[in-house]
């Protein structure tokens, strides 16, 4: 198939091709893969922790919601494919996670319904580091400074998620007032990754 732009960085595929379907097709499949992903995650944690306290765990509430996403929505009285690249949909009254660093605040959020930002947020703080950078600049005794009192894996498997790598959540937060109502704030204490 010819691309109606020839540049690597702005090629497309048109609506309405066996192109376009096979790929949003195969897209969303990777979606639901990853959010039934979160949710077996979510069910091994509950079930971990109930074990661990010797009692059943109460859900009361649960948040699971795409970041780095594309999909089908009407904005400005058209329908678009829009990407959240870095964001989450932040509709009115929609509930969603905005998370820190391994070792900052997060935010469970309400959304404001933006329209001019096409309903979306923050998807977390971001890096002020990339991974490579943030290897080459930070020391495994930094990353223990910046993790006192949160249980963590200390290898250096970790020290490019230093929080020193990621921007200020609370200046992120700030910057995002007018698109999410902050409705909690978690403090970690532990913080399971894989390396």
């Amino acid at each position: 198939m010819t691309l109606p732009d020839r540049d690597r960085d702005l090629a497309y595929l048109p609506e309405g091709t066996d192109e376009f379907d096979a790929y949003i097709g195969q897209m969303r499949w990777a979606q639901h893969y990853a959010l039934l992903n979160r949710e077996e995650m979510m069910d091994r944690v509950v079930r971990q922790f109930a074990e661990w306290v010797g009692s059943d765990v109460e859900r009361q509430e649960e948040i699971n919601c795409h970041h780095n996403y594309t999909e089908q929505e009407r904005h400005f009285g058209k329908d678009v494919w829009l990407s959240r690249k870095g964001a989450i949909n932040a509709e009115e009254g929609r509930p969603g996670l905005i998370p820190g660093s391994m070792g900052t605040a997060s935010y469970v959020v309400s959304g404001r319904g933006n329209v001019l930002a096409l309903n979306s947020a923050p998807h977390g703080a971001g890096r002020e580091y990339s991974r490579s950078r943030a290897r080459r600049t930070f020391t495994r005794e930094q990353l223990r400074e910046a993790m006192v009192g949160i249980e963590y894996r200390d290898t250096d498997a970790f020290i490019d998620e230093i929080p020193a790598a990621y921007k200020d959540i609370d200046q992120v937060m700030a910057d995002a007032a007018d698109l999410v109502e902050v409705r909690h704030t978690l403090r970690q204490i532990v913080n399971v990754k894989g390396d």
